[in-house]
């Protein structure tokens, strides 16, 4: 699902000021929006209590990876 696809649910929470600002410059610095940044970490902090499953694009890019770069990773392993 494409996260244009996705409705949002307005909440309200409260966090350390200096985590806050500290995340708004990651946002600024990569051209990002604040909530997309938020959004990624709830992600990240779910699928790490999941049991640390990969998420869906990443795991299609590792076995893309894997099968375009296979003779490479055989000659790293000896």
């Amino acid at each position: 699902m494409d996260a244009s696809e996705v409705s949002r649910v307005k909440f309200a929470s409260q966090t350390d000021p200096k985590l806050l600002h500290e995340l708004k410059a990651i946002a600024k610095a990569e051209g990002r929006q604040l909530q997309t940044l938020i959004e990624e970490a709830f992600q990240d902090y779910v699928e790490k209590k999941r049991g640390g499953q990969m998420r869906p694009t990443v795991k299609t890019a590792l076995e893309r990876t894997m099968r375009e770069r296979k003779w490479l990773y055989a000659q790293l392993a000896k």
